[in-house]
Protein backbone atom coordinates (compact mmCIF):
# COMPACT_ATOMS: atom_id res chain seq x y z
CA UNK A 1 0.00 0.00 0.00
CA UNK A 2 1.21 3.55 -0.57
CA UNK A 3 2.90 5.14 2.39
CA UNK A 4 1.53 8.34 3.84
CA UNK A 5 2.56 10.74 6.55
CA UNK A 6 2.82 9.24 10.01
CA UNK A 7 0.83 12.15 11.46
CA UNK A 8 -2.27 9.88 11.71
CA UNK A 9 -4.81 12.45 10.63
CA UNK A 10 -7.60 10.00 11.49
CA UNK A 11 -6.75 9.77 15.22
CA UNK A 12 -9.70 10.39 17.50
CA UNK A 13 -9.84 10.61 21.29
CA UNK A 14 -9.36 7.08 22.63
CA UNK A 15 -12.32 5.37 24.18
CA UNK A 16 -12.02 4.86 27.90
CA UNK A 17 -11.34 1.14 27.71
CA UNK A 18 -8.40 -1.02 28.70
CA UNK A 19 -6.50 -2.28 25.63
CA UNK A 20 -7.57 -5.80 24.83
CA UNK A 21 -5.96 -8.57 22.79
CA UNK A 22 -7.70 -9.84 19.69
CA UNK A 23 -9.03 -13.41 19.94
CA UNK A 24 -6.63 -16.12 18.78
CA UNK A 25 -9.17 -18.28 16.94
CA UNK A 26 -7.15 -19.86 14.13
CA UNK A 27 -7.53 -23.38 15.54
CA UNK A 28 -11.01 -23.04 17.04
CA UNK A 29 -12.54 -21.20 14.04
CA UNK A 30 -10.24 -21.61 11.01
CA UNK A 31 -13.13 -20.78 8.69
CA UNK A 32 -13.14 -17.20 9.96
CA UNK A 33 -9.56 -16.66 8.79
CA UNK A 34 -10.34 -18.27 5.42
CA UNK A 35 -13.22 -15.83 4.99
CA UNK A 36 -10.92 -12.91 5.84
CA UNK A 37 -8.35 -14.06 3.27
CA UNK A 38 -11.02 -14.62 0.62
CA UNK A 39 -12.51 -11.16 1.13
CA UNK A 40 -9.06 -9.56 0.87
CA UNK A 41 -8.34 -11.36 -2.42
CA UNK A 42 -11.71 -10.57 -3.95
CA UNK A 43 -12.27 -7.02 -2.84
CA UNK A 44 -8.86 -5.53 -2.06
CA UNK A 45 -7.74 -2.66 -4.29
CA UNK A 46 -4.03 -2.88 -3.39
CA UNK A 47 -1.45 -5.45 -2.36
CA UNK A 48 -1.20 -6.07 1.35
CA UNK A 49 1.83 -4.78 3.24
CA UNK A 50 3.53 -8.19 3.23
CA UNK A 51 4.82 -7.20 -0.22
CA UNK A 52 6.40 -4.01 1.15
CA UNK A 53 8.14 -5.85 3.99
CA UNK A 54 9.43 -8.62 1.73
CA UNK A 55 10.79 -6.04 -0.72
CA UNK A 56 12.45 -4.13 2.13
CA UNK A 57 14.14 -7.27 3.46
CA UNK A 58 15.36 -8.15 -0.04
CA UNK A 59 16.62 -4.61 -0.68
CA UNK A 60 18.57 -4.69 2.57
CA UNK A 61 20.02 -8.10 1.61
CA UNK A 62 18.76 -9.85 4.73
CA UNK A 63 20.53 -13.20 4.68
CA UNK A 64 18.18 -15.00 7.10
CA UNK A 65 14.73 -13.78 8.17
CA UNK A 66 12.34 -14.86 10.89
CA UNK A 67 8.58 -14.54 10.37
CA UNK A 68 6.95 -14.59 13.81
CA UNK A 69 3.28 -15.50 13.56
CA UNK A 70 3.79 -16.66 9.98
CA UNK A 71 0.30 -18.10 9.60
CA UNK A 72 -0.09 -19.85 6.27
CA UNK A 73 3.12 -18.31 5.02
CA UNK A 74 2.23 -15.26 2.95
CA UNK A 75 5.45 -13.44 3.86
CA UNK A 76 7.48 -16.67 3.71
CA UNK A 77 6.36 -17.24 0.12
CA UNK A 78 7.22 -13.70 -0.92
CA UNK A 79 10.66 -13.92 0.70
CA UNK A 80 11.27 -17.28 -0.94
CA UNK A 81 10.45 -15.80 -4.36
CA UNK A 82 12.90 -12.96 -3.70
CA UNK A 83 15.69 -15.32 -2.68
CA UNK A 84 15.64 -14.38 1.03
CA UNK A 85 16.09 -17.46 3.28
CA UNK A 86 13.46 -17.46 6.01
CA UNK A 87 12.07 -19.44 8.92
CA UNK A 88 8.44 -19.24 10.03
CA UNK A 89 7.11 -19.63 13.57
CA UNK A 90 3.51 -19.82 14.68
CA UNK A 91 1.47 -20.93 17.69
CA UNK A 92 -1.35 -22.31 15.52
CA UNK A 93 -0.89 -25.85 14.18
CA UNK A 94 -3.81 -25.26 11.80
CA UNK A 95 -2.09 -22.31 10.14
CA UNK A 96 1.41 -23.75 10.32
CA UNK A 97 0.62 -26.93 8.40
CA UNK A 98 -0.06 -24.90 5.24
CA UNK A 99 3.02 -22.67 5.46
CA UNK A 100 5.82 -23.28 2.94
CA UNK A 101 9.48 -23.98 3.65
CA UNK A 102 11.13 -24.03 7.05
CA UNK A 103 8.68 -23.54 9.90
CA UNK A 104 8.39 -24.34 13.56
CA UNK A 105 5.67 -24.38 16.21
CA UNK A 106 6.48 -21.92 18.97
CA UNK A 107 5.62 -19.00 21.22
CA UNK A 108 6.51 -15.46 20.14
CA UNK A 109 7.21 -14.63 23.79
CA UNK A 110 9.92 -17.29 24.07
CA UNK A 111 11.57 -17.74 20.68
CA UNK A 112 13.51 -21.03 20.40
CA UNK A 113 16.59 -19.43 18.85
CA UNK A 114 19.88 -18.17 20.27
CA UNK A 115 20.72 -14.47 20.34
CA UNK A 116 22.04 -12.75 17.22
CA UNK A 117 20.66 -15.35 14.78
CA UNK A 118 18.70 -13.39 12.17
CA UNK A 119 19.33 -10.45 9.88
CA UNK A 120 15.62 -9.59 9.83
CA UNK A 121 12.51 -10.41 11.85
CA UNK A 122 8.86 -9.68 11.14
CA UNK A 123 5.65 -9.83 13.19
CA UNK A 124 2.84 -9.15 10.75
CA UNK A 125 -0.72 -8.74 12.04
CA UNK A 126 -0.08 -10.83 15.14
CA UNK A 127 1.14 -8.79 18.10
CA UNK A 128 -2.43 -7.72 18.89
CA UNK A 129 -3.16 -11.30 19.98
CA UNK A 130 -0.85 -10.90 22.98
CA UNK A 131 -1.73 -9.47 26.36
CA UNK A 132 1.75 -7.93 26.54
CA UNK A 133 3.27 -7.55 23.04
CA UNK A 134 6.45 -6.00 24.49
CA UNK A 135 7.57 -9.53 25.43
CA UNK A 136 7.49 -10.65 21.80
CA UNK A 137 9.14 -7.46 20.53
CA UNK A 138 11.94 -7.94 23.07
CA UNK A 139 12.39 -11.53 21.89
CA UNK A 140 12.70 -10.38 18.28
CA UNK A 141 15.30 -7.84 19.39
CA UNK A 142 17.21 -10.61 21.17
CA UNK A 143 17.41 -12.94 18.16
CA UNK A 144 18.32 -10.18 15.70
CA UNK A 145 21.97 -9.66 14.91
CA UNK A 146 23.41 -6.17 15.45
CA UNK A 147 22.15 -3.98 12.62
CA UNK A 148 19.21 -6.33 12.01
CA UNK A 149 15.84 -5.01 10.81
CA UNK A 150 12.51 -5.61 12.57
CA UNK A 151 9.09 -5.04 10.97
CA UNK A 152 5.64 -5.23 12.53
CA UNK A 153 2.25 -4.07 11.34
CA UNK A 154 -1.27 -3.59 12.64
CA UNK A 155 -4.49 -1.91 11.60
CA UNK A 156 -5.73 1.26 13.19
CA UNK A 157 -8.40 1.11 15.88
CA UNK A 158 -10.23 3.45 13.46
CA UNK A 159 -9.95 1.17 10.42
CA UNK A 160 -13.01 0.97 8.14
CA UNK A 161 -14.84 3.98 9.62
CA UNK A 162 -17.69 3.45 7.18
CA UNK A 163 -18.64 0.42 9.31
CA UNK A 164 -18.10 1.94 12.74
CA UNK A 165 -21.79 1.52 13.63
CA UNK A 166 -21.65 -2.26 13.19
CA UNK A 167 -18.06 -3.32 13.95
CA UNK A 168 -17.70 -4.62 17.51
CA UNK A 169 -15.23 -2.59 19.52
CA UNK A 170 -14.67 0.09 16.88
CA UNK A 171 -12.30 2.73 18.28
CA UNK A 172 -11.36 0.66 21.33
CA UNK A 173 -7.57 0.22 21.66
CA UNK A 174 -6.17 -3.24 21.16
CA UNK A 175 -2.96 -4.31 22.87
CA UNK A 176 -1.18 -3.51 19.59
CA UNK A 177 -2.64 -1.19 16.96
CA UNK A 178 -1.14 1.47 14.73
CA UNK A 179 -1.80 4.15 17.34
CA UNK A 180 0.15 2.51 20.18
CA UNK A 181 2.63 0.48 18.10
CA UNK A 182 5.35 3.16 17.91
CA UNK A 183 5.44 3.50 21.69
CA UNK A 184 5.46 -0.26 22.24
CA UNK A 185 8.24 -0.94 19.74
CA UNK A 186 10.10 2.19 20.83
CA UNK A 187 10.24 0.78 24.37
CA UNK A 188 12.58 -1.94 23.02
CA UNK A 189 14.24 -0.44 19.93
CA UNK A 190 15.89 2.98 19.81
CA UNK A 191 15.46 3.60 16.08
CA UNK A 192 11.97 3.28 14.55
CA UNK A 193 10.33 4.27 11.27
CA UNK A 194 6.58 4.55 10.62
CA UNK A 195 5.03 3.73 7.24
CA UNK A 196 1.29 4.40 7.59
CA UNK A 197 -1.59 3.82 5.21
CA UNK A 198 -4.93 5.59 5.06
CA UNK A 199 -6.94 5.21 1.89
CA UNK A 200 -9.74 3.55 -0.12
CA UNK A 201 -8.26 0.06 -0.35
CA UNK A 202 -11.35 -2.23 -0.23
CA UNK A 203 -14.42 -2.05 -2.49
CA UNK A 204 -17.51 -4.11 -1.64
CA UNK A 205 -19.76 -4.26 -4.72
CA UNK A 206 -22.89 -5.68 -3.13
CA UNK A 207 -24.51 -6.88 0.09
CA UNK A 208 -23.11 -10.38 -0.36
CA UNK A 209 -19.58 -8.96 -0.41
CA UNK A 210 -20.33 -6.85 2.66
CA UNK A 211 -21.65 -9.90 4.53
CA UNK A 212 -18.48 -11.83 3.70
CA UNK A 213 -16.29 -8.98 4.88
CA UNK A 214 -18.19 -8.63 8.15
CA UNK A 215 -17.97 -12.37 8.83
CA UNK A 216 -14.19 -12.00 8.59
CA UNK A 217 -14.42 -9.19 11.14
CA UNK A 218 -15.99 -11.61 13.66
CA UNK A 219 -19.67 -10.79 13.24
CA UNK A 220 -21.96 -13.80 13.52
CA UNK A 221 -23.79 -14.86 10.34
CA UNK A 222 -27.02 -13.37 11.69
CA UNK A 223 -25.37 -10.07 12.70
CA UNK A 224 -23.52 -9.83 9.37
CA UNK A 225 -26.74 -10.39 7.41
CA UNK A 226 -28.59 -7.82 9.50
CA UNK A 227 -25.82 -5.23 9.08
CA UNK A 228 -25.64 -5.83 5.34
CA UNK A 229 -29.37 -5.18 5.03
CA UNK A 230 -28.94 -1.85 6.82
CA UNK A 231 -25.91 -0.53 4.90
CA UNK A 232 -26.02 0.63 1.30
CA UNK A 233 -23.74 -0.99 -1.26
CA UNK A 234 -21.58 -0.65 -3.27
CA UNK A 235 -19.28 0.59 -0.52
CA UNK A 236 -15.61 1.57 -0.54
CA UNK A 237 -13.82 1.18 2.79
CA UNK A 238 -11.06 3.38 4.17
CA UNK A 239 -8.30 1.09 5.42
CA UNK A 240 -5.94 2.48 8.06
CA UNK A 241 -2.88 1.11 9.80
CA UNK A 242 0.91 1.16 9.78
CA UNK A 243 4.09 -0.82 9.37
CA UNK A 244 6.65 -0.04 12.04
CA UNK A 245 10.27 -0.72 11.16
CA UNK A 246 12.98 -0.77 13.81
CA UNK A 247 16.69 -1.53 13.80
CA UNK A 248 18.93 -3.14 16.36
CA UNK A 249 22.05 -1.02 16.88
CA UNK A 250 25.08 -2.27 14.98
Amino acid sequence: MPSVSSSRSWTMPAADHRPRPEPFDYDTDPGRFRITSLAARRFGLAEDVHVDVADRFAKEQVDLALDVGCGQGKLLSLLQNLGVPAVGLDASPTMLKDAPGSRIFGDARALPFPPNTFGGAAAMYMLYHLEDPVQAVAECHRVLRPGGLFAACAPSRYDSPELRSVLPGYGVPSTFDSENAPEIIGSVFDEIEIDAWDGPYVHLPDSEALTLYLRGRRLSPTAADRASDAIDTPLTLTKRGAIIYARKPA
